[in-house]
């Protein structure tokens, strides 16, 4: 009888400290997964980066005559190139259950940042560079509702 008691005890906090411990990780989940908003946000600043780079392409055909336009557009492909990079860390780690590091955030702020500075620095009245400039934005934006929303 004493057996079936140490047993029914061990089972019993077994399970108590098992949700004990597991409501962090739920909680954890849930703000990595996000909720729709969170999604949204993060599906939009994809495929505006996404977007961004087919018109930037366009620009540089653009400004093609103009070296120092033709350096800028480089630099904020680049940018934007790192940019994605950085979402690609962010979403490996959300998807592989881990958290997100914020070095990658950073970096994908930082990339938008550089991109604008470039983009803002050409004297060109094509509107592939205000399409370009919009989509950025826009990106930007999205950005901002991941921080905001993703929490």
């Amino acid at each position: 009888m004493a057996r079936f008691f140490a047993l029914v005890l061990a089972v019993s906090s077994l399970l108590v400290g098992t949700q004990v411990f597991a409501a962090p990780a739920r909680d954890l989940v849930a703000r990595q997964i996000g909720d729709i908003q969170c999604n949204v946000d993060r599906l939009s600043i994809v495929a505006d980066l996404a977007a961004m780079q087919n018109t930037l392409k366009k620009v540089q055909t653009d400004v093609a005559s103009d070296a120092a336009a033709s350096s800028s557009v480089q630099t904020a492909i680049d940018s934007i190139d790192g940019a994605q990079g950085a979402i690609g860390v962010i979403a490996k780690a959300l998807l592989t259950g881990q958290t997100a590091p914020a070095e990658a955030r950073t970096q994908v702020q930082g990339n938008l940042t550089a991109a604008h500075d470039a983009l803002t620095s050409i004297t060109s009245s094509s509107p592939d560079l205000q399409k370009a400039l919009t989509q950025l934005g826009n990106a930007e934006t999205a950005g901002e509702g991941v921080v905001n929303n993703c929490k």
